[in-house]
């Protein structure tokens, strides 16, 4: 069942105009908290936002899609939640594998849930951090969008050298991802 979930869920960028309960997205957060950290350090704290006021600043700082031609969303299109995964840099300086494997958690028990996600590492964090008034001892790492799909998407053989996103002839993202044989090997082999 995991393996299923985890080769089906796929990145969503289009979302419906839905909310998500805010007990999904406190499970979310609470599979991030539960996740494994370096040294048990548990150096992450995580921003809710799922306030109508706020969605549309905290979308007005992230960059979206730079691998798909032409992608812009429409204004029925954009994420109904955040997670905002912060770095608190009294507890340590560094965290990105923490953030990773929490970031993985909250799309997971979303996927679960019915609910899509996007993991986001290109923000604008001084424009972000000024929205969301933070002490500055807590450093943005990455932003989870989060909403109900509103797009398909699916993995497919990649051809070549070519990882660039397309859409088919029924608008369904395809994501070229490397075959096996180009990213797994067993011992020794090369």
């Amino acid at each position: 069942m995991i393996y299923e979930s985890i080769i089906n869920r796929r990145t969503i960028r289009r979302f419906k105009q839905q909310t998500v309960p805010k007990e999904v997205l406190r499970r979310c957060a609470e599979a991030a908290r539960l996740s494994p950290s370096g040294m048990n350090m548990q150096p992450l704290k995580y921003i809710i936002v799922n306030d109508k006021k706020l969605l549309p600043e905290v979308f007005s700082t992230l960059t979206w899609a730079r691998s798909i031609p032409g992608f812009k969303h429409a204004p029925d299109e954009v994420p109904a939640a955040y997670i905002v995964m912060l770095l608190d840099t009294k507890l340590r300086e560094q965290a990105d594998n923490d953030a990773g494997i929490a970031a993985m958690s909250i799309s997971m028990v979303a996927f679960e849930e019915g609910v899509a996600s996007c993991i986001l590492g290109s923000i604008d964090r001084a424009k972000l951090a000024k929205i969301l008034k933070f002490p500055e001892s807590l450093k943005i790492l990455l932003v989870v969008a989060l909403g109900y799909p509103a797009e398909k998407s699916k993995a497919v053989e990649m051809k070549g050298e070519d990882i660039k996103y397309w859409y088919d002839a029924d608008r369904v993202l395809n994501v070229p991802k490397r075959s096996p044989k180009d990213t797994v090997t067993w011992n020794t082999e090369k």
